[in-house]
């Protein structure tokens, strides 16, 4: 079985947000799947996907404070300006964290471990919601 759709997030406030129940209530298909894999692209070039801690929120705000002083605003060799302080560090971030995630499938559910979460890392100040392609492989 092969199925590919896409998907709205909602708009998100700058930093790493929990998108797991999201992304699954989107997804009744899923059910259907024993064994398989998820492919999941986000059509953005300003915002992550990554998988990390889904239960204590200090992670969340933890990475976002380092990614911050990691890739700050406004340095000075930056050429690409004119969307604002925060559009050049949200383009580096994007590369260092990337786009796409594959994550196997296990009895109609997304196999993570006990403790990880899909995480989408919005690095714009003011963003509005993100497109995603989920394409789904299993039987």
């Amino acid at each position: 079985m092969w199925l590919q759709k896409r998907l709205q997030l909602t708009a998100k406030p700058r930093g790493f947000h929990l998108v797991t129940r999201e992304i699954v209530s989107q997804l009744p298909e899923l059910d259907r799947i024993e064994i398989g894999l998820a492919h999941i692209f986000l059509q953005h070039t300003s915002a992550s996907l990554a998988i990390n801690e889904n239960a204590d929120a200090d992670v969340r705000r933890d990475l976002e404070s380092y990614f911050s002083r990691a890739v700050a605003e406004n340095e000075p060799y930056y050429r690409h300006t004119l969307e604002g302080p925060d559009d050049m560090p949200a383009h580096i971030k994007t590369v260092i964290l990337g786009s796409s995630l594959a994550i196997p499938i296990s009895d109609g559910q997304f196999a993570l471990g006990i403790w990880q979460g899909i995480y989408l890392c919005e690095h714009r100040n003011h963003a509005g919601s993100r497109n995603i392609i989920v394409t789904l492989h299993g039987e």
